[in-house]
């Protein structure tokens, strides 16, 4: 008797011969990719790889062909407002208002889930107090948004996009601009909140370390085709990065662990004759 097939949790997102093109410039082509509710996925390749811009195309914030499925659901048929529920999105570009506090932004997160202008209900109130002592910013409810460090900062819009109540959590190069301790922070509050909550995450990560260890599944991009998809002891492969970043590494694997640790080798003649041992 053969084995039981391998047993998949449902999909979050499906998405079928996707193509997205910027003018008469194709940048992504023909796609498909397979997302678990309740994992860590993250996205990586070089840059202009088309990263971002199938983030953008799942959420419907760029004119795209193929099909999008969300938890079933062609996104077709979804309104503004149904998206949002579903999806939390934060994006590289995000401004607040000089005197917004943490909390109103927070606050913001509550707009698809009641009529235009109305107050805050008190279950509203609760939701946003919940994830603002998630992300770990009740000392700092009360101060506005721009006097906050770069990872304080991440961590308010992340509570913002959780006050969605979301079923997925989009983040397009969450710790672009932070510095190795802020960085670790946020993946690690990241990380915390699917844990928690099961909440699906996908993100758009450069650091290949960071997207390794944080993440169930790697899709990889170059030329805005998936070149690799699987779990990161499969996709990080010392072929696959000399192929997609032109670049030597070398792979090891910690005692006991299933995620690869990448160390990066020198090119170039920068280094002729020094002793690299």
């Amino acid at each position: 008797m053969s084995d039981p097939a391998p047993q998949h949790s449902p999909a979050m997102v499906e998405v079928h011969q996707l193509r997205v093109s910027y003018g008469t410039t194709p940048v992504v082509h023909d796609v498909d990719l397979r997302i678990d509710e309740g994992s860590v996925t993250s996205i990586i390749g070089p840059n202009g790889s088309g990263k971002s811009t199938i983030l953008k195309a799942i959420t419907r914030t760029v004119a795209s062909s193929g099909v999008v499925h969300l938890a079933g659901t062609h996104t077709a048929t979804l309104s503004r407002r149904s998206m949002a529920r579903l999806v939390g999105m934060l994006g590289q570009v995000r401004d607040a208002p000089t005197d917004m506090t943490v909390r109103e932004l927070v606050a913001l997160g509550r707009s698809p889930h009641r009529p235009w202008f109305h107050p805050l209900s008190l279950h509203d109130r609760m939701i946003v107090s919940e994830v603002i002592e998630q992300a770990g910013l009740a000392d700092l409810a009360e101060r506005t948004v721009t006097t906050l460090s770069g990872g304080e900062a991440q961590r308010a819009w992340i509570a913002m996009a959780l006050a969605q109540r979301p079923r997925m959590l989009l983040l397009d190069e969450p710790t672009t601009y932070l510095d190795i301790a802020h960085q670790v922070e946020v993946l690690d509050l990241v990380r915390q909140i699917n844990q928690q909550s099961g909440l699906t995450v996908v993100m758009v990560l450069h650091d290949l370390n960071h997207a390794g260890f944080y993440s169930d599944h790697l899709i990889t991009l170059e030329a805005g085709r998936v070149v690799a998809s699987g779990a990161p002891s499969q996709v990080l492969t010392t072929d696959l990065i000399r192929t997609v970043y032109g670049i030597e590494v070398e792979i090891d694997h910690p005692t006991g662990a299933d995620w690869p640790r990448i160390h990066t080798l020198p090119r170039g003649s920068v280094l002729t004759g020094r002793d690299l041992r």
